[in-house]
Parts: C-alpha cells; sequence; structure tokens
C-alpha cells in the first residue's frame, strides 16, 4: 500500500470512529467552544464521589535483587467519602498465599480531583503503596496503577508494574 493511500485510509478511519462514537449512545456533552466531555466529568468528581464498600482484583509484578515476583489478589477497600480508606486483601506470590486468609487492618487517604481522577496511599503491614486512579461509571468503577511501592524496612520504594480494578458492592 503507497503512503497516500494509507494516509487516506487513516483519515476515512479516523472519521468513521468519530461518526461512531458520536452517534452511539453515550453521554457526552459538547459545546462550541468547548471540546467533549464525559457525563462524569461534566458533574465533576470529589471524595464523596468514592463512598462505599469496592471489590478489587489485582494483577501485577514486583522486581527484587532476588528477581521478579508476580502478585495477584482480591481486596475489599472501603472508601468513607472523606479521603480516607480501610482494606482487607488475600495476596498471592509467585503463586504462593502470603497468608493464610485475608489481611485487615490496612488504612490509607485518597484525594479524588474534579475531573474523576485522583490518587491515595495505602498503608499496608509496613508497606507503603501509593496509587494513581481513575473513576468511571459516576463513581461505581474505579482502575488503579501503582506508583510507588515501599516494602515493609525498604529504605525507598522497588520498581512495580501493579494494577486493579474495582466496581462498587
Amino acid at each position: 500500500m503507497n503512503s497516500r493511500l494509507l494516509k487516506r485510509f487513516c483519515a476515512v478511519a479516523v472519521l468513521a470512529l468519530t461518526g461512531v462514537l458520536v452517534s452511539a449512545n453515550t453521554s457526552v456533552t459538547t459545546s462550541s467552544a468547548q471540546p467533549a466531555v464525559l457525563d462524569d466529568e461534566a458533574k465533576g468528581c470529589s471524595n464523596e464521589t468514592l463512598d462505599g464498600n469496592y471489590g478489587f482484583t489485582v494483577h501485577g509484578q514486583i522486581t527484587t535483587p532476588a528477581g521478579i515476583i508476580n502478585r495477584d489478589g482480591v481486596a475489599m477497600t472501603h472508601f468513607d467519602g472523606a479521603g480516607n480508606l480501610t482494606q482487607t486483601d488475600f495476596v498471592l506470590s509467585n503463586g504462593v498465599a502470603v497468608a493464610p486468609d485475608f489481611l485487615g487492618g490496612e488504612t490509607g487517604t485518597y484525594t479524588v480531583n474534579a475531573d474523576c481522577t485522583g490518587s491515595g496511599e495505602i498503608d499496608s503491614h509496613g508497606a507503603v503503596i501509593k496509587l494513581k486512579f481513575v473513576l468511571t461509571n459516576h463513581g461505581r468503577q474505579i482502575h488503579t496503577v501503582v506508583s510507588s511501592l515501599t516494602p515493609p524496612g525498604a529504605p525507598g520504594p522497588v520498581p512495580a508494574a501493579i494494577h486493579s480494578d474495582a466496581e462498587k458492592e
């Protein structure tokens, strides 16, 4: 395919996709002076948006001097709508349970921005986990990535690629 034909194909594909998105039954608000904005963002979010119990699935890897550790888990996190959280979780490390049962006693804080993005920190039995997240579906879903992970007793963060998704109970 020559370069001109490829450019034309891409332009047609972008126009077709734009038409599909505009004609789909999505809650999009438009203004001649502003770009299209999703419903959650149009209404805005705050700490109050993140309120209640959310069931998470967690997946990822931690890199240590001894090698890569695969992490999988589930968590029930309670957000109080005022910037505080508590959490109970069950985690596997390379397929082996970290504890025989769910571990509770984890606490933390969070901040939700008006554009439905946010950040948080969880203190988990000596580990400090910093998160970045987005809220979707009017705050009923949350998608997170770990931005920093400091294991118990470590002098600083270690490389980690961990993400999680949750729905409100």
